[in-house]
């Protein structure tokens, strides 16, 4: 927790929210009769990766994401021993301590296989593996060219246990493009040459989007991420709840008449007398300054525009006739309850995605709280 009720700047994650999230993901995956893995890649976007792992496991996940094996380390060494899958590193790296500590790794070519293979050796164990199938994303992922001779050699390694295949949709967050079917055809096709092989693979391919909008892609595992953190990837109402909210205060305040002019290059004038809140938070803590002009802050119970241009450690709030105090909560984005911005709006805003705002919270001068227990 921080020390400050109110500190410069600050993240709240709310893990009550992140139950609620994974509760209803993981529940549509059981209707499937699929299994959920909770995806905490990125510090769990920017939310904590353990904390939220832990969240997340008693909602209802059995499985954990991580993007890095060093990502999924760190869970181990804090403790948790949940099925964990890790799935793009660097060529160099040592896949020994994925051995060594149960951690599933994602291969896509025969180069990664033979690795995982010799650090398999060199551990006395098996390397748990999942054969990652490239079905129309075009980034990670084995070409369906090169598939039969990666399974096969992957099911005749007694190193090695293949434990799933997958793949990653590329479109499934707009419902009905035609790429989802024509990647879920690619995936039955890997699928079937895995079973040839002689190999009975766990199957995931459903991600958030997926998951909330296509049952029949649940398979037996599903991959859930934004969707958990209470960000909605699909153009459809769902009951998910944002977990982070990200908040400053008031330093103070002052009158200014019609005609004074706000922030560098004077982009904002008062067209009246008005009362200007001073807020110590800018872009060096993660408020994008092509917000300039465009953003509102939840401030005493009403939204208020910022005016004149964010800097690099604070901007101005129009109060118009009401004086804030010193200390004051400001909630730059939330849940958005009554109306208070959101990340998904910042994300509008800026023509990117939620999901940037969010893991970009990640800043040297931003605290991070919790609510619920950890």
């Amino acid at each position: 927790m921080s020390p400050d009720p109110f500190p410069r700047a600050e993240v709240r994650i709310d893990l009550d929210l992140i139950r609620h999230n994974l509760a209803l993901l993981a529940g549509r995956a059981a209707a499937s009769g699929a299994a959920t893995m909770a995806v905490v890649k990125a510090d769990a976007y920017g939310h904590g990766a353990v904390p939220v792992a832990r969240a997340a496991l008693e909602a209802g996940a059995t499985w954990l994401g991580a993007c890095s094996l060093a990502e999924a380390l760190t869970l181990r060494e804090a403790g948790i021993q949940a099925p964990m899958l890790a799935w793009l590193d660097t060529a160099d790296t040592d896949y020994t301590p994925a051995v060594e500590t149960g951690v599933d790794l994602g291969l896509s070519n025969a180069g990664e296989l033979e690795r995982a293979a010799d650090a398999a050796r060199r551990a006395g164990g098996r390397a748990r593996v999942h054969l990652k199938i490239d079905t129309g994303l075009s980034r990670n992922g084995c070409p369906p060219h090169a598939w039969p001779a990666l399974v096969k050699s992957a099911a005749a390694d007694p190193a090695v246990e293949v434990v799933g295949i997958w793949s990653h949709l590329a479109c499934a967050d707009e419902p009905g493009h035609p790429s989802i079917d024509r990647q879920a055809s690619r995936f039955q096709q890997a699928y079937e040459v895995a079973l040839e092989a002689g190999l009975n693979p766990v199957r995931h391919l459903a991600n958030s989007a997926a998951t909330l909008t296509r049952p029949d892609l649940h398979f037996d595992l599903v991959r859930v991420g934004i969707a958990m953190y209470g960000l909605n990837p699909v153009p459809q109402q769902e009951d998910l709840r944002p977990a982070m909210t990200f908040r400053s205060s008031v330093v103070s305040t002052k009158r200014v008449e019609a005609g004074e002019s706000v922030s560098y290059g004077h982009t904002w004038t008062a067209d009246a007398a008005t009362t200007l809140a001073l807020v110590p938070s800018g872009y060096a803590d993660g408020v994008p300054r092509t917000l300039s002009g465009r953003l509102d802050v939840w401030l005493d119970g009403k939204r208020r525009p910022v005016v004149g241009r964010v800097c690099m450690d604070q901007f101005v709030v129009d109060c118009g006739d009401h004086e804030p105090a010193p200390g004051a909560e400001v909630v730059l984005f939330g849940t958005g309850e009554g109306g208070a911005p959101t990340a998904t709006e910042w994300a509008d805003k800026i023509g990117t995605i939620d999901y940037e705002i969010v893991t970009g919270m990640y800043r040297p001068r931003v605290a991070r709280s919790y609510a619920g227990q950890r």
